[in-house]
């Protein structure tokens, strides 16, 4: 930017003061709207971490993805994501934007792509899948994988912003989290339908399904048989998918039935949904997220499968933009949204080389396109230790109890100050590491809101303990 206007000084002296002016004002605007950015970069307690991670990279592509492509205008307090065409919205750019925001502890765009949400919703509760501009219904019903984020990110916001706002984000993601399971999980085969209107075992999106997520709801929500049901179909239709197919390593078809066969209803998608294209090179990613979280065998499987396709082209920087399920590529270009979500399967490895070159590579495959503009970022943020289980990183199964009774704190990450929300007056506590040492005790002085200093402690997970109270938070840096 510097150069660009040093460059009109030296044409135009007089255009150069306005400019000045004009950048100045943006400047402190863009700071004034981003004060609370912050990340965590955690370790994962499966899989390796990059350790060339620097926070500005992942400032500087969020900021990117924001600029371009978040538009604030609409009513209400309203964001919405644009589309390649931007004078439309889809359900799936509002949902990655709010994973976006949650992650980025961005709340004041995390509220407004929430209320857009639910300003667009059927009588089913869900998003109609595609919005023309900020008020007209152009796609109706809804897209599965929006529901998906969607509720992963309400938990994260939860966590990070508290529930006593206007927004109740923990009770918003149940009750999602329940009209999913009403409405776009299939009656009696716990298959994932890729809407609320359609689908089933005639027709799944092998690229929505995200058993790390479908851990989370059923830890979450007290529903663990159920939602461990709709995991064990996931893997059991992505294995049948490249059986049935003969596919080469883990190159999974964009649409199947549940039988892993190719399905005969979607004839409009490209090749007839029977290539690995743009929906399902997300699907690394989405198994990469339940290895990173819960470390199951079952998503090493497949992990190790995309590994040995990285291995099998030369690498990472030789990932095309598609491939048919033989392994012959289909166009002869890279694409972040390719790219990345091979990144983050690599991270099943053991050799740091590796593992750092996949981020450097991420890091460096730009893009001005809508898709994979926002998926990049994703990615980085899943590379980098910002994809953190919403769950295990701050409240595990037993703990989601207190935290409906209004005990929870907050900001959370935070890297100095910890704030307890409705604690009785007295109340004692003690701060615990991961390995159960105590290194702070507390007692309550404030029963709205009670003040901690945690600027001395080292970065890492804690738990706050005491009389019918057990939660976890996170010291960054």
């Amino acid at each position: 930017m510097k150069i660009q206007l040093f460059y009109v000084l030296t044409k135009s002296p007089n255009k150069m003061k306005k400019l000045i002016l004009i950048f100045c004002f943006s400047a402190l605007v863009s700071v004034a709207q981003n004060v609370n950015i912050e990340f965590v970069n955690a370790d994962y307690p499966f899989g390796s971490m990059p350790a060339n991670v620097q926070s500005s990279d992942l400032q500087d592509a969020y900021m990117q993805w924001k600029n371009s492509f978040v538009d604030t205008n609409c009513t209400n307090g309203r964001a919405r994501v644009k589309f390649d065409d931007p004078n439309f919205t889809v359900s799936e750019g509002i949902a990655y934007g709010m994973l976006l925001s949650a992650y980025a502890n961005d709340q004041e765009l995390f509220d407004g792509l929430w209320k857009y949400y639910q300003s667009h919703t059927n009588s089913n509760g869900v998003m109609n899948w595609k919005i023309e501009g900020c008020d007209t219904v152009n796609g109706q019903n809804g897209a599965t994988d929006a529901e998906l984020d969607a509720a992963i990110a309400l938990i994260i916001a939860g966590n990070r912003f508290g529930n006593t706002g206007s927004i109740n984000y923990h009770q918003d993601a149940k009750d999602l989290i329940a009209i999913m399971k009403q409405h776009e999980i299939e009656g009696g085969s716990f298959v994932l339908k890729p809407g609320d209107a359609w689908g089933g075992s005639n027709n799944t999106n092998p690229s929505y399904f995200a058993p790390g997520y479908f851990r989370v709801y059923g830890e979450f929500t007290n529903d663990v048989a159920f939602w461990n049901n709709v995991t064990s179909k996931t893997y059991q239709i992505l294995n049948a998918n490249l059986s049935v197919n003969n596919a080469v390593d883990c190159l999974v078809s964009d649409w199947c039935k549940a039988d892993g066969t190719y399905s005969d209803i979607v004839p409009w998608a490209f090749n007839s949904g029977k290539s690995f294209y743009y929906d399902a090179a997300r699907t690394p990613w989405r198994i990469a997220t339940d290895y990173l979280w819960y470390g199951k065998s079952e998503a090493a499987d497949y992990l190790n499968k995309c590994v040995s396709f990285v291995n099998r082209v030369g690498g990472l920087s030789n990932i095309k933009a598609g491939y048919n399920q033989d392994g012959t590529s289909i166009n002869n270009f890279q694409d972040p949204v390719y790219t990345g979500s091979f990144a983050s399967s690599m991270l099943i490895s053991n050799d740091q080389n590796v593992v750092d070159g996949v981020y450097t590579v991420t890091k460096n495959l730009t893009s001005t396109q809508y898709f994979a503009t926002t998926l990049r970022v994703i990615y980085m943020f899943t590379l980098s230790g910002n994809f953190y289980n919403p769950v295990s990183s701050v409240l595990s199964a037993d703990e989601i109890d207190y935290a409906s009774k209004n005990h929870f704190v907050y900001p959370n990450p935070s890297s100095n100050q910890l704030f307890l929300k409705n604690f009785e007056v007295g109340t004692k506590l003690k701060v615990y590491t991961l390995n159960g040492k105590e290194v702070m005790k507390i007692t309550v002085n404030n029963d709205s809101k009670s003040f901690v200093d945690i600027s001395k402690l080292a970065v890492g997970t804690y738990f706050i303990r005491g009389k019918d109270v057990k939660l976890r938070f996170i010291k960054n840096n």
